[in-house]
Protein backbone atom coordinates (compact mmCIF):
# COMPACT_ATOMS: atom_id res chain seq x y z
CA UNK A 1 0.00 0.00 0.00
CA UNK A 2 2.84 2.51 -0.86
CA UNK A 3 0.25 4.72 -3.10
CA UNK A 4 -1.36 5.25 0.57
CA UNK A 5 -0.73 8.36 2.49
CA UNK A 6 -4.04 9.97 3.82
CA UNK A 7 -6.78 7.69 6.06
CA UNK A 8 -9.86 8.02 7.75
CA UNK A 9 -10.76 5.33 9.70
CA UNK A 10 -14.73 4.90 11.21
CA UNK A 11 -15.28 3.33 14.08
CA UNK A 12 -18.47 1.98 15.35
CA UNK A 13 -20.49 -0.15 18.36
CA UNK A 14 -18.71 -3.23 17.15
CA UNK A 15 -15.07 -2.28 18.06
CA UNK A 16 -16.48 -1.91 21.92
CA UNK A 17 -18.90 -4.65 21.85
CA UNK A 18 -15.62 -6.88 22.35
CA UNK A 19 -14.73 -4.79 25.60
CA UNK A 20 -18.19 -5.39 26.95
CA UNK A 21 -20.40 -2.20 26.14
CA UNK A 22 -23.80 -3.17 25.38
CA UNK A 23 -25.04 -1.11 21.71
CA UNK A 24 -27.67 1.06 21.11
CA UNK A 25 -29.35 -1.37 18.52
CA UNK A 26 -30.13 -4.72 19.85
CA UNK A 27 -32.76 -7.03 19.48
CA UNK A 28 -36.15 -5.23 19.44
CA UNK A 29 -34.19 -1.35 18.56
CA UNK A 30 -33.54 -2.16 22.94
CA UNK A 31 -30.60 -1.05 24.86
CA UNK A 32 -30.20 -2.09 28.30
CA UNK A 33 -34.46 -2.47 28.37
CA UNK A 34 -34.48 1.14 26.84
CA UNK A 35 -36.11 1.85 23.64
CA UNK A 36 -33.77 4.39 21.82
CA UNK A 37 -36.81 6.77 21.54
CA UNK A 38 -36.96 6.64 25.31
CA UNK A 39 -33.07 8.24 25.90
CA UNK A 40 -32.03 9.29 22.91
CA UNK A 41 -34.24 12.31 21.44
CA UNK A 42 -34.68 15.69 21.98
CA UNK A 43 -38.07 14.62 22.62
CA UNK A 44 -37.07 12.20 25.04
CA UNK A 45 -35.11 14.78 27.71
CA UNK A 46 -37.55 17.44 27.53
CA UNK A 47 -40.49 14.88 28.57
CA UNK A 48 -38.56 13.01 31.20
CA UNK A 49 -35.32 14.43 31.79
CA UNK A 50 -34.19 12.41 34.88
CA UNK A 51 -34.33 9.29 33.03
CA UNK A 52 -32.71 10.05 30.31
CA UNK A 53 -29.83 11.78 32.81
CA UNK A 54 -30.11 8.32 34.93
CA UNK A 55 -29.80 6.45 31.67
CA UNK A 56 -26.33 8.23 30.25
CA UNK A 57 -24.79 8.54 33.94
CA UNK A 58 -25.27 4.56 34.72
CA UNK A 59 -23.60 4.12 31.19
CA UNK A 60 -21.12 6.69 32.10
CA UNK A 61 -20.44 4.71 35.57
CA UNK A 62 -19.98 1.71 33.98
CA UNK A 63 -16.97 2.60 31.68
CA UNK A 64 -15.04 2.04 34.93
CA UNK A 65 -15.52 -1.64 34.21
CA UNK A 66 -13.90 -1.95 30.86
CA UNK A 67 -10.69 -1.61 28.94
CA UNK A 68 -9.65 -1.00 25.74
CA UNK A 69 -9.24 -4.11 23.70
CA UNK A 70 -6.48 -5.11 20.75
CA UNK A 71 -8.50 -3.55 18.13
CA UNK A 72 -8.79 0.09 20.41
CA UNK A 73 -4.97 -0.85 21.33
CA UNK A 74 -4.36 -1.81 17.18
CA UNK A 75 -5.45 1.88 16.15
CA UNK A 76 -3.84 4.27 18.44
CA UNK A 77 -0.39 2.34 17.70
CA UNK A 78 -1.16 3.20 13.97
CA UNK A 79 -1.98 6.79 15.45
CA UNK A 80 1.57 6.97 16.76
CA UNK A 81 3.49 5.22 13.78
CA UNK A 82 1.30 6.55 10.86
CA UNK A 83 3.64 9.82 9.30
CA UNK A 84 0.60 10.34 6.85
CA UNK A 85 -2.50 12.19 7.59
CA UNK A 86 -5.04 10.10 9.27
CA UNK A 87 -8.19 11.07 11.35
CA UNK A 88 -10.19 8.37 12.94
CA UNK A 89 -13.72 9.05 13.44
CA UNK A 90 -15.77 7.47 16.17
CA UNK A 91 -19.41 6.42 16.29
CA UNK A 92 -19.21 5.60 19.76
CA UNK A 93 -19.41 7.75 23.20
CA UNK A 94 -16.89 5.89 25.49
CA UNK A 95 -13.41 6.84 26.16
CA UNK A 96 -11.92 3.25 25.18
CA UNK A 97 -9.62 5.05 21.91
CA UNK A 98 -8.12 8.08 24.17
CA UNK A 99 -7.48 5.58 26.61
CA UNK A 100 -5.97 3.34 24.40
CA UNK A 101 -3.87 5.87 23.23
CA UNK A 102 -5.24 7.66 20.46
CA UNK A 103 -4.99 11.35 19.42
CA UNK A 104 -5.71 11.69 15.73
CA UNK A 105 -9.40 11.13 16.35
CA UNK A 106 -12.74 12.60 16.92
CA UNK A 107 -16.07 12.06 18.56
CA UNK A 108 -18.84 12.40 16.17
CA UNK A 109 -21.67 11.61 18.35
CA UNK A 110 -20.61 13.10 21.54
CA UNK A 111 -18.77 11.72 24.42
CA UNK A 112 -20.35 9.90 27.90
CA UNK A 113 -17.14 11.69 29.77
CA UNK A 114 -18.35 15.35 28.71
CA UNK A 115 -21.13 17.67 29.60
CA UNK A 116 -23.02 20.11 26.91
CA UNK A 117 -24.86 23.42 28.25
CA UNK A 118 -27.82 24.10 26.18
CA UNK A 119 -27.86 27.55 26.84
CA UNK A 120 -24.24 28.54 25.48
CA UNK A 121 -23.16 25.26 23.75
CA UNK A 122 -20.47 25.16 26.18
CA UNK A 123 -18.76 21.59 26.24
CA UNK A 124 -16.60 20.63 29.78
CA UNK A 125 -15.08 17.08 31.41
CA UNK A 126 -17.56 15.24 33.26
CA UNK A 127 -16.92 12.07 35.45
CA UNK A 128 -19.48 11.68 37.94
CA UNK A 129 -23.26 11.97 37.75
CA UNK A 130 -25.30 14.60 36.09
CA UNK A 131 -28.36 15.50 37.76
CA UNK A 132 -31.30 17.69 35.42
CA UNK A 133 -30.54 21.20 36.54
CA UNK A 134 -26.83 21.04 37.27
CA UNK A 135 -25.31 24.48 36.56
CA UNK A 136 -22.94 25.30 33.86
CA UNK A 137 -19.73 27.04 35.08
CA UNK A 138 -19.41 29.15 31.91
CA UNK A 139 -22.58 30.97 31.93
CA UNK A 140 -24.72 30.16 34.96
CA UNK A 141 -27.94 28.74 33.39
CA UNK A 142 -29.07 25.19 34.92
CA UNK A 143 -29.10 23.49 31.48
CA UNK A 144 -26.52 21.09 31.30
CA UNK A 145 -27.13 17.74 29.68
CA UNK A 146 -25.18 14.74 28.76
CA UNK A 147 -23.01 15.51 26.13
CA UNK A 148 -24.61 13.13 23.47
CA UNK A 149 -25.78 13.88 20.02
CA UNK A 150 -29.49 12.54 20.07
CA UNK A 151 -31.44 11.22 17.03
CA UNK A 152 -32.44 13.89 14.98
CA UNK A 153 -29.50 16.64 16.11
CA UNK A 154 -26.31 17.33 14.04
CA UNK A 155 -23.51 15.40 14.59
CA UNK A 156 -20.25 16.80 15.38
CA UNK A 157 -17.60 17.70 13.23
CA UNK A 158 -19.22 16.95 10.15
CA UNK A 159 -17.05 19.95 7.76
CA UNK A 160 -13.64 18.48 9.00
CA UNK A 161 -14.92 14.84 8.35
CA UNK A 162 -15.96 15.74 4.88
CA UNK A 163 -12.80 17.47 4.15
CA UNK A 164 -11.16 14.75 5.35
CA UNK A 165 -12.55 12.14 3.18
CA UNK A 166 -12.10 14.50 0.30
CA UNK A 167 -8.35 14.20 0.50
CA UNK A 168 -8.26 10.45 1.84
CA UNK A 169 -6.42 7.80 -0.25
CA UNK A 170 -7.95 4.78 2.22
CA UNK A 171 -11.23 4.68 4.13
CA UNK A 172 -11.39 2.18 6.31
CA UNK A 173 -14.58 1.36 8.31
CA UNK A 174 -14.84 -1.00 11.48
CA UNK A 175 -17.72 -2.32 13.59
CA UNK A 176 -20.19 -0.39 11.77
CA UNK A 177 -23.64 -1.35 10.90
CA UNK A 178 -23.80 0.91 7.96
CA UNK A 179 -27.65 1.74 8.99
CA UNK A 180 -27.28 5.18 10.81
CA UNK A 181 -26.95 8.65 8.94
CA UNK A 182 -24.72 10.46 8.23
CA UNK A 183 -22.04 7.56 8.95
CA UNK A 184 -23.40 5.54 7.17
CA UNK A 185 -22.57 7.80 3.93
CA UNK A 186 -19.09 8.19 4.30
CA UNK A 187 -18.10 5.15 2.29
CA UNK A 188 -20.03 6.77 -0.56
CA UNK A 189 -18.21 10.39 0.23
CA UNK A 190 -14.90 8.35 -0.31
CA UNK A 191 -15.51 6.48 -3.55
CA UNK A 192 -16.82 9.53 -5.16
CA UNK A 193 -13.41 11.24 -4.31
CA UNK A 194 -11.64 8.35 -5.32
CA UNK A 195 -10.39 6.76 -2.14
CA UNK A 196 -10.06 2.80 -1.57
CA UNK A 197 -12.05 1.54 0.82
CA UNK A 198 -12.07 -1.52 3.40
CA UNK A 199 -14.58 -2.74 5.86
CA UNK A 200 -13.65 -4.87 9.23
CA UNK A 201 -16.86 -6.11 10.30
CA UNK A 202 -17.95 -9.34 12.12
CA UNK A 203 -20.96 -9.06 9.51
CA UNK A 204 -22.20 -7.76 6.23
CA UNK A 205 -23.33 -4.56 7.16
CA UNK A 206 -26.26 -2.25 5.01
CA UNK A 207 -22.95 -0.70 3.05
CA UNK A 208 -21.22 -3.38 2.37
CA UNK A 209 -22.13 -3.17 -1.77
CA UNK A 210 -19.87 0.22 -1.58
CA UNK A 211 -17.05 -1.31 0.00
CA UNK A 212 -13.60 -2.52 -2.29
CA UNK A 213 -12.96 -5.38 -0.02
CA UNK A 214 -14.84 -6.99 3.40
CA UNK A 215 -12.86 -8.68 5.89
CA UNK A 216 -15.08 -10.43 8.58
CA UNK A 217 -14.51 -11.56 12.28
CA UNK A 218 -13.70 -9.99 15.45
CA UNK A 219 -12.37 -6.55 15.37
CA UNK A 220 -9.85 -7.62 18.01
CA UNK A 221 -8.45 -10.23 15.29
CA UNK A 222 -9.10 -8.34 11.95
CA UNK A 223 -7.66 -4.59 13.33
CA UNK A 224 -4.51 -5.62 14.87
CA UNK A 225 -3.39 -7.55 11.37
CA UNK A 226 -4.45 -4.83 9.35
CA UNK A 227 -2.84 -2.44 10.90
CA UNK A 228 0.54 -4.91 10.65
CA UNK A 229 -0.26 -5.47 6.90
CA UNK A 230 -0.34 -1.20 6.51
CA UNK A 231 2.52 -0.15 8.77
CA UNK A 232 4.47 -3.34 6.92
CA UNK A 233 4.79 -6.03 9.78
CA UNK A 234 2.74 -8.29 8.03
Amino acid sequence: MTDIRNIVVLTGAGISAESGIATFRGPGGLWEGHRVEDVCTPEALARDAALVHRFYDERRAALARVEPNAAHRALARLDADWDGELLIVTQNVDDLHERAGARRMLHMHGELRSALCTACGERRAWAGALPPGTTCEACGAATLRPDIVFFGEMPYEMGRIERALAQADLFVSIGTSGAVYPAAGFVQLAVHYGARTLELNLERSAGSDWFEETRLGPAGVLVPAWVDELLGYG
